[in-house]
């Protein structure tokens, strides 16, 4: 006997999200993973200019990572999927039957969301060749995709870049082109502060930007290159490569954002803050999105407060001179934020309804508030001297960004009110 549960109401709230083209070539297409273990397929309708539900299918389990992989050759994108069942799997829409088929569904670790059990963190080699998954602790797991003589797709057995009492922030794959692939990783080694009981070693403990690479010659990976960073970095975004872009990594941390690569100058810029916001308070960046074309590239990065900002890098042959930040706009707080290649950006909101915008202008305003690389070291190296350098600007309505549509989101409470009926009697409401 099975015993399935269902809810009757279907969930709602968005954990994860990713853009591609799932259902067939040059499609713009969503996938979410939502709170209550469902995997839906979203694609604006371009007549309505709606999100319309392509697919729902129910995990029966806690997704807690998922991305795009475009795997060598192919016209459409997979699906990586990393959940609470301990496995990673990959999934591939077929358009006929209008469901996901299982690719591939490897075993790594113990049940549950578990510290040392790899799925809290997931990277895909942009060409499609390996998939990288990490635990908050420890364990990190690299697995090359590939296709056998009669083009079926494999998956090899999962390659260790371990290190212990590390704990990671964040994990993104570098476009490298058709180098190895390689992997970026925000990791705090804790193993001295364990053994300090002072709390010295804790205080001095130094979080670093190290690169993983997969050598796919002699299989295996290695710790390629490290370098400390601020304590406050806590997310990383990919920057193009190849001829596209100047490769390297953006690192976002409290009230800044900076480019870093290997043999490369760190290149910081100060986040603008809004006016009357608290000096002594730093402002955090918690989520980023990158659009990519072929002459141009930028990122949108958010706030703890909602505020939108554009970045761009000013690069060259002697590699990144420049970072511009500017304010783009004032959204909610979104779990995920996913740009697709026609013009439209959806946020999946933390509470509340999400929403699909169209991009009506890409934040060239001459009264925006922006801010270039400052180089000054007395501002300090964690923070909160950037907030002496940013400008300062006031939220204002919707510039860059017409809504299309509010797909409504049925989260949990989050207020309550006693209210006054008719007849003096008071209701819970």
């Amino acid at each position: 006997m099975h015993f399935v549960q269902f809810t009757l109401n279907p969930p709602a709230a968005v954990v994860a999200a990713a853009f591609g083209s799932f259902s067939a070539g040059r499609a713009q297409e969503v996938v979410v993973a939502r709170q209550g273990g469902a995997l839906e397929l979203l694609r604006p309708d371009e007549a309505t200019g709606r999100l319309a539900t392509v697919a729902s299918t129910a995990t029966f389990s806690c997704v807690r990572a998922l991305c795009a992989v475009r795997p060598t050759g192919a016209a459409t994108d997979d699906v990586a999927v990393a959940s609470d069942a301990g496995t990673l799997t990959v999934l591939r829409f077929d358009a006929a039957r209008g469901a996901w088929t299982r690719i591939h569904c490897e075993t790594f670790g113990k049940t549950g969301c578990r510290r040392a059990v790899p799925g809290q963190y997931l990277a895909a080699d942009p060409r499609g060749r390996a998939v990288m998954v990490a635990a908050v602790e420890r364990t990190k797991l690299v697995y090359t995709l590939n296709r056998d003589a009669a083009g079926a797709p494999t998956i090899s057995s999962p390659l260790e870049a371990h290190k212990a009492r590390c704990v990671v922030f964040d994990v993104v794959a570098l476009d490298v082109g058709f180098d190895n692939p390689c992997f970026a990783a925000l990791e705090l080694d804790y193993g001295d502060a364990d053994a300090d009981a002072s709390g010295e070693a804790a205080r001095d403990a130094e979080k670093v930007l190290t690169y993983y690479e997969l050598d796919l010659g002699l299989n295996h990976v290695t710790r390629r290159w490290s370098e400390p960073v601020a304590r406050t970095a806590n997310v990383l975004a990919a920057a193009p490569g190849g001829g596209d872009g100047p490769s390297g990594v953006l690192v976002c941390g409290e009230n800044w954002v900076a480019f870093k690569h290997e043999g490369h100058a760190e290149v910081r810029a100060p986040l603008p803050r809004r006016a009357g916001f608290p000096a002594a308070r730093g402002l955090l960046a918690t989520r980023v999105a990158a659009h990519r074309q072929r002459d141009l590239f930028f990122f949108l990065v958010q706030s703890e407060l909602g505020d939108l900002y554009k970045v761009t890098l000013a690069w060259g042959a002697a590699g990144v001179t420049d970072v511009r930040v500017s304010v783009f706009d004032t959204l909610f707080p979104a779990s995920a934020l996913c740009i697709t290649r026609n013009g439209l950006l959806y946020a999946a909101a933390e509470a509340g309804d999400h929403a699909l915008f169209q991009f009506r202008g890409v934040g060239d305003g001459a009264d925006d508030a922006a801010a270039g690389a400052v180089f000054d070291p007395s501002l300090g190296d964690d923070g909160p001297g950037a907030a002496k350098v940013a400008p300062a600007f006031r939220p204002a309505p919707l510039r860059n960004l017409a809504p299309l549509d509010r797909p409504e989101s049925l989260g949990g409470a989050t207020a309550l009110e006693v209210l006054a009926a008719a007849g003096g009697a008071q209701d819970d409401a």
